[in-house]
């Protein structure tokens, strides 16, 4: 008897301490009318047969009864989260979106992947395994792709003022085939439709007028054949293409919900998830925090209960609260430790065991906007991309162990051009004195000696390392051109993106921006097909060369990897080497600190699993005096 009723009470005081983590003034006791389950003593008639003569007589039995009783539940105010396990880290900007079908940027990325689960997925070592998918096939002419799909993930919603999470139903093929194809529609004006222009029709789909009366009969090479199967037909072979529906373009989608709340579906209270974790809250600009799925297919192995955190742009306050025990890890997916402190980090003898630096498949580069003077002269990019000593940067101001850069692929991604100094060997010479030179040169024979009569904007994302990166280059600039004026301009992350994109006006767009890409599979398609086609809305550059898409279409067809390795040596002659449309910095490493409570796993693509780390809860409430 007693069990029961301790079981509803606590239950009951979850719920209130869910609602106090949703926000709004500290939980006071309140008095709660709940139903208990008791065991009471009730009298009741029987009627019994006795020496074969049917009487009715009086018991006392023992009955079990719901009745409703009024508690006083008092919820601990300053921790209601007490008991649960946690992981505290701070996210660097806004997630500008957490749709699948329009977020663009690592922030977001990161954040979906965590939400929500597509066909296929990739391990620790960048292979292609199952996630929605259990299993899949191609037909012998490589055009059509059969995904066999698990029946028991469910979407999920969690109720904001409860805190509870509940079931909606089954995740069907019909969820996957909707999402493909609202990433495609026209309305729905992704940035990153163009990825699934390898299905036939998505193209035509895609780019026509959503009002004309031939749209209502395109079709789409994407087929529901039942719950479980989907089939989906594509316009050439292409080995890769398993890693494309692991991308969040072609995640599964509820339909009745985008439905319900439109723009708003992604807002928390709002959302239904399917994978290890779902929205808890999102108070914009302010703070995230995702919470575990207690129906995820796995959730026996998801530990983290809760992760999240403020949104700091600056990583010297976030250092600060990391010293401070306040978060667990340096680990946003736009940021690392603060680039003036590495040095104290590495001389530091506990720090130096919390830091992390490994190899990552991401290139951080300026871009040029190549139709926007006085850019739009070849010679004039090509002596600014000489004109930065990357060895220095890396030496003085990242401190990371990155590797300059002079390839937009980078190395560990079929395709890379990394060891072949020939394209882009002019940014890495072993002599810094001998680049100058050249850059000079350039410049002068562009028509600005020295750099007269250039005025020059490079602008970045709001980010204390951007800032310093972009600081450094500046000077480089103005000591390789003194007569030039460079000027440096930041945006918040959002503003900066909608600045970029292709169709914004050259006016309002800087000479020189400042971005990166990381893989989101790995294959140079995914780097100089999906980001530099012209077609792309990822061309921030508004790079437009007819023989450079052709090669990469062309790669993207082609079955023979030695062939396609040479297409894509040739788009990257192209565009670094011959025009230059860009200039690669320098090739990525992981910079994390990790406190030592703090176990993780990391995906080189396909975003970091959080469900797979682990926080030795105890250590860390030692570490904070809990």
């Amino acid at each position: 008897m007693f069990s029961k009723k301790f079981f509803a009470i606590s239950m009951l005081a979850v719920l209130l301490i869910a609602i106090a983590a949703c926000g709004g003034p500290p939980p006071t006791p309140q008095t709660i009318t709940v139903i208990e389950t008791v065991e009471v003593i009730q009298t009741v008639e029987v009627v019994k047969e006795v020496e074969g003569e049917t009487i009715t007589v009086i018991e006392t039995v023992e009955v079990v009864v719901e009745k409703e009783v009024e508690k006083i539940i008092e919820v601990d105010s300053e921790n209601p989260d007490a008991g649960r396990v946690r992981l505290d880290t701070h996210i660097t900007s806004e997630p500008p979106s957490l749709d699948p079908s329009l977020a663009t940027d690592t922030t977001s990325s990161f954040f979906i992947d965590q939400m929500f689960m597509g066909l296929t997925a990739f391990d620790e070592k960048a292979n292609v395994i199952p996630s929605l998918a259990t299993d899949w096939e191609v037909s012998e002419d490589g055009l059509v792709w059969t995904f066999n799909m698990r029946d028991d993930v469910q979407w999920v919603h969690r109720d904001p003022s409860t805190g509870a999470i509940s079931t909606i139903r089954p995740v069907t093929a019909e969820d996957v085939a909707f999402g493909i194809l609202r990433t495609l529609h026209p309305d729905t004006a992704s940035d990153y439709a163009y990825i699934l222009y390898i299905i036939a029709g998505a193209e035509e789909y895609n780019t026509t007028d959503p009002a004309s009366e031939e749209f209502a009969d395109l079709e789409v090479g994407v087929e529901v054949i039942d719950e479980t199967t989907i089939q989906i037909t594509v316009m050439q072979p292409a080995a890769y293409f398993p890693s494309i529906v692991g991308q969040a373009t072609t995640y599964a989608q509820p339909a009745e919900t985008i439905e319900q709340y439109g723009d708003n579906w992604t807002e928390a209270g709002n959302i239904v998830t399917n994978g290890p974790y779902t929205l808890r809250d999102w108070r914009h600009s302010a703070e995230i925090f995702i919470e575990k799925n207690p129906e995820w297919i796995k959730a026996d192995q998801v530990q983290i209960e809760i992760f999240g955190g403020p949104i700091i742009q600056e990583a010297s306050t976030a250092m600060a609260m990391y010293e401070n025990n306040e978060l667990d890890t340096m680990a946003d997916p736009g940021d690392s430790p603060p680039l003036p402190d590495m040095d104290r980090i590495k001389a530091d003898a506990q720090m130096s065991k919390e830091l992390l630096i490994a190899p990552r498949l991401c290139t951080y580069y300026y871009g040029f906007v190549n139709t926007k003077p006085p850019f739009d002269d070849p010679l004039v990019r090509k002596a600014f991309a000489a004109a930065m000593d990357r060895q220095s940067i890396i030496d003085f101001v990242t401190k990371g162990d990155q590797v300059p850069a002079h390839s937009f692929t980078p190395p560990g991604i079929f395709g890379n051009v990394a060891e072949d100094f020939s394209i882009g060997g002019f940014m890495v010479e072993d002599s810094y004195d001998d680049q100058l030179a050249q850059a000079q040169e350039w410049i002068a024979e562009a028509g600005y000696p020295n750099g007269a009569g250039l005025d020059v904007l490079l602008m970045h994302n709001t980010s204390e390392a951007h800032a310093q990166i972009a600081q450094a280059v500046q000077a480089m600039w103005q000591e390789a051109f003194p007569e030039a004026s460079v000027n440096i301009e930041n945006q918040e992350w959002a503003v900066y993106l909608k600045t970029l994109q292709p169709d914004s006006e050259d006016s309002e767009k800087p000479n020189i921006y400042r971005s990166g890409w990381c893989a989101d599979y790995p294959d140079a398609n995914n780097w100089l097909n999906e980001v530099f086609n012209s077609m792309s809305n990822s061309n921030y550059a508004k790079f437009n060369n007819p023989e450079y898409d052709a090669l990469v279409e062309e790669a993207a067809s082609v079955a023979d990897p030695e062939t396609r390795a040479d297409l894509y040596h040739q788009a990257e002659q192209i565009l670094i080497q011959d025009v230059t449309a860009i200039s690669p910095i320098y090739y990525y490493t992981f910079i994390r600190l990790y406190k030592p409570w703090v176990s993780v796993v990391i995906n080189p693509v396909g975003g970091d699993p959080v469900w797979l780390w682990t926080v030795d809860a105890e250590a860390k409430a030692a570490a904070r005096g809990e």
